[in-house]
This record gives C-alpha cells, structure tokens and sequence, in this order.
C-alpha cells in the first residue's frame, strides 16, 4: 500500500528532516592503501545524499551502504545510511543503523530522533519513549514531544508542549506539533483552536479532517509513514556484512533516565515479592518479533475524547470558528492533562502495614516527579496511592527513593507482581523510614 503524504504544513518539519539533515563525515586518517578507501567512501556518501535530496530512497541506500562498507567506523556515515532506509521504508533497517549511528557517537539528537520514529514504526512505542528521554536534552522540545505522541504517551506530549507553546518566542511550528498532539489524545476542540492560530478557518478544518484519519491507524507503520510522505517495503535487514565489529561495544543509546541506583533485595524481601497466584495476576504479555509487514490494533490513545468539530455544510451561512487574537491568549485557554482514575480497573486488595514498593531511585526529585507520572499512567493500580520517598546517600551521592505503600507484605508483593506484569520494574521492601513524596 502506497502511504500519501500527510499535508502538515509546518508540523512536523523537524522530524521530516530526517529525510533531508546533512552530516559532515570527517575523512579518517590512515596509511596511504586507505586513502583510496577514504575518497571512494566519501564519493559514495556524496552520492547517497544527492540521491536523498531527489528521494530517490533504494538508490540512496545502495550508494550510502558502500561507504558504510568501506568506512564501517564513521557515525555520520551510518546516520545518512538509516535516512537512506527510512525513505526507502525499510524501518527494521533503519532501527539497526541509528543505533549503531548512537553507540558510535551517543548524544546526536538527529540520530536518537530518527532511532526513536524507526521504533515507532516497528511498534516498539516502549523502545521509542525510552530513546526519547534517553536524548531529551539534545532532541529539540517541538520535536521530542510531538514524536511522544507517537509513541503512544500523547498526554505527556502535550503537558510538554503546552507550556512552551504559552512562550512569546514559540513558533507555528511547535503549535502545529501541539495541536496534533491534542489530537491525538482525543481533544479535538483544543486541537481545532490551537491548529487555527496559524491557518485560515477553512485551512484548520482541513487540517483537522486529516487528523481524524491520521489518529486512527491501520498498522503501526502507517503514521510514520504519513509524516515522512514514504511508501513502507519488506525489509531483509541491514547486510550482516555492515554490523558494527564484535570489538565495538554496542549499546543502544544512553541509559533511560530510571533507576540510578536500585539495590538488590534481601532474600526476605524477595520472598515477599514473589509473583502470587497465577490465577489472580494477568502474565505479562509476550511479543513475537514482527514480520516486516503486519497489521496491528492500536489501543486507544485518549484518555478524554472530544467529539471532531462539524465543518458546516457548503454554502450554509454558519460561522466559522475564528482563530484567537493571539495565539498565546489562545494557548492559555487549553489545560494541562491529567491521568484519570481508569473506571472500572482492577484494584488490588491491600492491608495497612510496613512494606513499600520501591519504584526507582532518582537523581533529583524532579526526575522521580516525571518517573511517578509515567508508572502512574502505566499502570491502573496505582490510583488512589500517595507516592512515598526519602532522600539516600550511595557512595558519596545523593538519590531520591521513589515509593508507594504502608501496606502489608502479601499486598505489597501483590502490587509489585501486578506492576511488573504491565512491564514495570519494582522490588518489595521493610519501612526505611519512607514519607510522603516532596515533589520540589
């Protein structure tokens, strides 16, 4: 199926980019029988990016998997290699290659970007969302949030979004990002206003109406592939022979921002946290590897949904919605989201008592802020629990312990099961003098 071009205008611009950054290789220097080498390569990757700026997407991989081939060690190399597969819509390919790009030069946002929409299209929103706050400092705002939305996680896209938006320096580019966002949670009339800051009444109408499509995707390659106006393929892989060598230390990217320091739990506290009966706690899902090409079902990504503004009919004299006298007036009238009490969630049975569920342990508060606002999302059974912590010194450095509980043992084993079987990380823990979280 051939993917049509999503008409965003300046939405998006920077994560289309991808398709068109340009990145300096520096020429490796070496013994006069690699000269050769050096130009040839350098003369390939010319050619690869030529035949980017033409999208012409398998001519562009042939010529930039040859200089990978002859210079397997150059990050920027590999970088235009993985735009080279994202035009060709070889995603899988793409994903190994920005993540090679990342483990030989960590920090590139353009290259955690690209990492993070290649793991979108692979379905992988975890992966994604982990890249992205991996390489939060060096992924531009705009961008990093609307590709969370993306990622499945459109709340904290827009609680990202929104305050900078209300900024008198932000530009069409990042309210755009915004308003798709909105959308994509489901509030269709703030995504209408914010959209309409920019673009005529008939203009937003249009947009929206495309959104409505765009929200409601058939496979989970289908809304990468709409934003980067490219037609997905089957994908063999990246040639073994361009694998990064078994000398290279290969890590995906840097470390997501989680759990600085989690101790190991004494035999006694295992013991207590010990999975309960497998008839009361859903197993956690197990995911095959994908095929290159397959259908997925989308869970629902809003949390409250607005009904999609009605376009009046031609000809009718109704009015239309006028865009806001200033559009940091306008940003101000759209709230915050918050994370809902999921009606009807299975909640576990727990006693008061001295057990704790330790979530993570942070460097600051701010970043255990962030970390109980994404287990909050993630996993129903925390509604209704206050989050505890208490500030710990390990080797000279201080770190925050994130924690929810004052429950009895067989409880907090029980919730900690339940978290870990929606993916999260957890271990169960006596009393250490936990308090109510101060979120500073």
């Amino acid at each position: 199926m051939k993917s049509k071009r999503l008409t965003m205008g300046l939405s998006a611009v920077a994560l289309c980019a991808a398709l068109g950054g340009i990145y300096q290789g520096a020429a490796l220097a070496g013994s006069k029988s690699s000269q050769v080498d050096d130009t040839a390569a350098a003369t390939d990757i010319a050619n690869a990016r030529k035949a980017l700026a033409a999208r012409q997407g398998n001519a562009a991989v042939r010529w930039a998997e040859a200089a990978v081939e002859l210079r397997p060690q150059i990050a920027d190399y590999r970088a235009v290699l993985g735009q080279a597969y994202l035009l060709a819509g070889r995603f899988a390919s793409a994903r190994t290659t920005f993540n090679d790009a990342l483990t030989l030069s960590p920090g590139d946002g353009k290259v955690a970007l690209n990492m993070a929409l290649a793991q979108i299209a692979e379905g992988d929103w975890t992966g994604a969302r982990q890249t992205l706050d991996s390489n939060s400092g060096s992924i531009p705002v705009s961008d990093r949030g609307l590709a969370m939305a993306l990622a499945g996680d459109p709340m904290s896209a827009v609680n990202l979004l929104l305050p900078v938006a209300r900024q008198p320096g932000a530009d069409a580019k990042l309210r755009q990002n915004l308003a798709l966002s909105l959308a994509l949670a489901g509030r269709w009339e703030d995504a209408r206003m914010v959209a309409g800051m920019d673009l005529s009444p008939t203009d937003a109408d249009k947009r929206i109406t495309e959104w409505a499509a765009f929200a409601r995707p058939a496979s989970r390659y289908d809304q990468v592939a709409a934003l980067l106006g490219v037609t997905p393929a089957a994908d063999p892989g990246q040639p073994v022979a361009l694998a990064l060598n078994a000398s290279t230390p290969v890590v995906a990217s840097a470390p997501a921002p989680v759990d600085a320091y989690m101790p190991k739990a004494t035999a006694e506290v295992a013991a207590a946290s010990a999975p309960v009966d497998a008839g009361t706690i859903a197993p956690a899902p197990v995911v095959a590897a994908a095929p290159a090409v397959s259908t997925v079902v989308f869970g629902p990504r809003a949390e409250v949904v607005q009904p999609l503004p009605v376009q009046p009919a031609v000809g009718s004299k109704a009015p239309l919605i006028k865009a806001p006298k200033s559009a940091i007036k306008a940003a101000a009238f759209v709230k915050p989201m918050v994370a809902p009490t999921t009606p009807g969630a299975s909640k576990v049975s727990v006693s008061k008592g001295n057990f704790y569920v330790q979530l993570g342990a942070y460097d600051s508060t701010g970043v255990a802020r962030d970390a109980w606002g994404r287990a909050s999302r993630a996993y129903s059974g925390f509604a209704g629990h206050a989050p505890t912590g208490m500030s710990v010194t390990v080797n000279g450095k201080n770190f925050y312990r994130l924690s929810v509980g004052g429950f009895d043992r067989a409880g907090a084993a029980q919730l900690c099961a339940s978290y870990r079987a929606k993916g999260g990380t957890c271990f169960v823990r006596a009393d250490a003098g936990d308090k109510a979280a101060s979120f500073k």
